[in-house]
């Protein structure tokens, strides 16, 4: 039986969890429901010759998703990858570990806008832990460090927060080129936390290539894939400190939620709104989401690296052009987004009717993105690059089949009495977050042997302060926890050195774009080291605050 509406609607001014504020209720029961939508953009690619193991690297966009940032129940990365070691068939079943960072929001940023930010983002065997960057974990408790210490900072000329790494803010469709080789920066060992297990000797290391910094960043420890081994040691030699990468990983943009509401109408049809969702748009109408997926051989950068360190010649730090395989596109793809309450089954989620609106192409055979059907989807624009931004209202309708689908309906012939039309996602408000704070035990790794100067404070445009501190590069606190002896240390401290006197980062290491902008990094995490320092240190946040 459709129920029938009482008139009389109520102002409502409380901004609720999940970012909106419904201005609109009835008299008997609440008009408009919290919804969310969540779900796959999928970006089929051909694949390369399994040879290609030795990580990968691409260009993804970077742009505000949302028109304004809608609380901290927003989690969504943009286009990105899961790169996972390389085992023959049959796989090992249960032993999930990867890594999967890149742009986006998470539920645990606590510094958030609506410019994005980048994580690392591996994972230890089945989630017991992740690192995100240095300092950076599934915990935030440094008496149970999860992942907090299996990222080591390596390059003397950017600061990583613990918060995540900031793009320069307003960045708006600009591409961000990243990706992982793996480097020999310390050697195998035949022990592991003092079992006889052994460790590989595969320093998996982000390259970034930005409009004001390229080159290395940090690295995953190889211990912080090896450290399970020590008490499973039937697991041993298989995760990516000792094993090459998969080349053909899966490629897409994974949401875990945007903010959304529905309601009834008086016929009991059902409607539903979706906070602001924009994509870049360039000068045609198009949008460019991901560009160059190339993975690599071992000969791209290993092998002259290895002999460098061996005592050969220094090796500049550029990628073999010879040694890589680009993967390319034909177009398809889809999406499997879905509007729904959050406490719908599964089974029970709707998709929305994404190709009426847009439409995923190959822009040319290493460039995927999508076309826009401009009757549905708007041309917006910011003062810092065009966007497209997607249809706000849908119907929930039956097809021929009788399946249910969310199809898109203009904003005029949305009932009046649904209330959605008053509906805005608006940001929290007074909300400070609490801050990252590392610990100031005088016996801790963070203070013994400690830093070498500071602190010293950057100012970032997503409102936070870090404070930090340099370290020589062997004395920073995840390499205390790398199950490294001060011998392991100190031969890693000297070919670090050889890097930092010989690999700067202005100079070209990732093969560049063939179109487009590059992205950049926020200006204050751009450092130059203080005299002295130029090689063998780096920064370490040990702070990250709102801004008194």
């Amino acid at each position: 039986m459709r129920k029938s509406w009482r008139s009389g609607w109520v102002a409502l001014g409380l901004a609720l969890v999940g970012g909106f504020v419904p201005v609109a209720w009835s008299e008997d029961r609440v008009q408009v429901q919290e919804g969310e939508m969540a779900g796959y953009l999928l970006v089929p690619h051909e694949k390369v010759p399994e040879s290609y193991n030795a990580g990968f690297s691409m260009y993804v966009a970077a742009w505000p998703l949302l028109k304004e940032y809608p609380g901290d129940r927003f989690q969504t990365g943009l286009f990105g990858t899961w790169m996972f070691a390389q085992h023959g068939n049959p796989k090992p079943a249960d032993l999930y570990s990867d890594v999967e960072g890149g742009l986006g929001w998470w539920r645990d940023t606590r510094f958030a806008t609506e410019t994005p930010k980048f994580i690392m983002g591996g994972v230890a065997l089945n989630f017991r832990e992740w690192a995100n960057g240095p300092g950076a974990g599934k915990s935030r408790d440094w008496d149970k460090p999860e992942g907090m210490y299996g990222v080591a900072q390596l390059s003397p000329w950017l600061l990583w927060p613990a918060d995540g790494l900031n793009l320069k803010q307003g960045t708006c469709g600009e591409l961000v080129g990243y990706g992982y080789l793996p480097l020999p920066l310390t050697d195998a060992k035949a022990t592991t936390a003092g079992k006889e297990v052994p460790t590989g000797d595969h320093s998996w290391t982000l390259f970034l290539n930005t409009g004001n910094f390229k080159g290395p960043v940090a690295f995953f420890t190889p211990y912080f894939w090896s450290q399970v081994t020590a008490e499973k040691p039937e697991l041993a030699g298989k995760f990516l400190d000792s094993r090459p990468s998969d080349p053909n990983k899966a490629l897409q943009m994974e949401t875990q939620y945007v903010p959304s509401v529905q309601a009834e109408d008086a016929q009991g049809e059902t409607y539903a709104r979706i906070a602001p969702t924009s994509f870049p748009r360039n000068g045609q109408g198009d949008s460019v989401l991901v560009h160059r997926v190339t993975a690599y051989h071992k000969s791209a950068l290993w092998d002259q690296v290895k002999a460098w360190f061996e005592g050969g010649a220094p090796a500049s730090g550029v990628i073999n052009p010879s040694a890589l395989a680009l993967h390319t596109f034909k177009g398809g793809g889809g999406s499997t987004w879905k509007i729904y309450r959050p406490d719908t089954p599964n089974e029970q989620k709707v998709p929305l009717a994404w190709n009426s609106f847009a439409t995923p192409v190959a822009l040319d055979e290493h460039t995927y993105g999508y076309r826009w059907n401009y009757d549905m989807v708007t041309k917006t624009d910011s003062k810092n690059g065009g966007l497209a931004t997607l249809p706000e209202f849908f119907h929930l309708v039956k097809d021929d089949q009788q399946k249910e689908t969310w199809v898109v309906v203009q904003p005029k012939d949305v009932p009046a009495e649904t209330g959605l039309a008053q509906v805005k996602f608006q940001r929290p408000q007074g909300v400070r977050p609490e801050p990252y704070v590392t610990p100031d035990d005088p016996k801790s790794v963070w203070k013994s042997p400690g830093p070498v100067a500071g602190p010293f404070q950057a100012h970032l445009g997503d409102g936070s302060v870090v404070t930090y501190f340099w370290y020589r590069f062997a004395d920073q606190p995840a390499l205390l926890n790398a199950d490294l002896t001060p011998a392991e240390r100190e031969s890693l401290q000297a070919r670090v050195e050889k890097l930092h006197r010989n690999w700067k980062k202005d100079q070209e290491y990732l093969p560049a774009p063939a179109l487009g902008k590059l992205a950049e990094i926020d200006p204050a995490l751009v450092l130059t080291p203080p005299p002295g320092l130029e090689v063998g240190y780096v920064p370490i946040a040990t702070r990250q605050a709102a801004k008194d």
